[in-house]
């Protein structure tokens, strides 16, 4: 895979470096990864990215989508999750969502049930 161009947004982005999504961002930037796009409602930049306050923000094609928001709140992202139609989407532990990953399904989009930052260590991503 080449990580220059593999352009990977993470959602449910944090500033906070004890918590999984700053530190999938802090590994895929160890990985090679460039194209890196933050997601947050509120946060200005996460580990030194900006961070995009909305999913329909997002114009560049995203090969991976990784999800760091419980299932409560994707359920209001349905709709622009499906519009931004990723390449394929990591639902990490606790963010597992029956009713995303049937619109998704519906949608042809592929997703698993995975966690991203043991899919970086072990060369899986």
């Amino acid at each position: 895979m080449d990580t220059t161009d593999h352009h990977v947004v993470v959602l449910g982005a944090t500033g906070k470096p004890e918590r999984y999504a700053n530190q999938a961002i802090r590994l895929l930037r160890e990985k090679g990864f460039r194209n890196i796009t933050p997601v947050h409602p509120k946060l200005a930049e996460s580990e030194r990215l900006p961070v995009v306050n909305h999913l329909g923000s997002i114009e560049d094609p995203v090969d991976t989508l990784t999800l760091y928001v419980g299932s409560a709140r994707l359920a209001s992202m349905i709709s622009d999750i499906i519009s931004l139609k990723p390449g394929r989407v990591i639902f990490n532990p606790g963010t597992e969502s029956p009713l995303l990953q049937a619109a998704l399904g519906k949608a042809d989009i592929p997703w698993e049930e995975a966690c991203t930052l043991v899919l970086l260590r072990t060369g899986q991503f």
